[in-house]
């Protein structure tokens, strides 16, 4: 069994820095947005900064980056330096989700009082 969300994305996904782990498991997406869904912020991040390092890099699916992001988002809304984050994962990913981007730089700045 998967102990934490990085397996299990891991293993569904893959990682292109370390192999996937042979846990002998059907796996199926399903289950693994249901974990995700209901995971810790700290989870969620640590699965997205250890699978994508860099905003360019991972094998994780764009829908699954910008749920990630979202679910975080809900749970700390207020975090300049997060919300940068998840704009600059959208700006990568767009150009559809330019005005999501700019609109959480936007309240990144709010909360920064700029």
């Amino acid at each position: 069994m998967h102990t934490t969300l990085t397996e299990h994305a891991r293993c569904l996904y893959g990682d292109e820095y370390r192999p996937s782990p042979e846990y002998g498991l059907e796996h199926h997406e399903r289950s693994f947005v249901e974990e995700l869904t209901f995971a810790e912020p700290e989870s969620i991040l640590a699965m997205l900064h250890e699978l994508c390092p860099n905003v360019v890099d991972g094998h994780l699916p764009v829908w699954i980056r910008n749920l990630a992001y979202r679910l975080v988002l809900l749970q700390r809304p207020d975090e300049p330096a997060l919300l940068r984050e998840a704009a600059e994962s959208l700006w990568m990913h767009g150009p559809d989700w330019d005005d999501r981007a700019a609109d959480l730089v936007a309240r990144a700045d709010a909360v920064e009082g700029h």
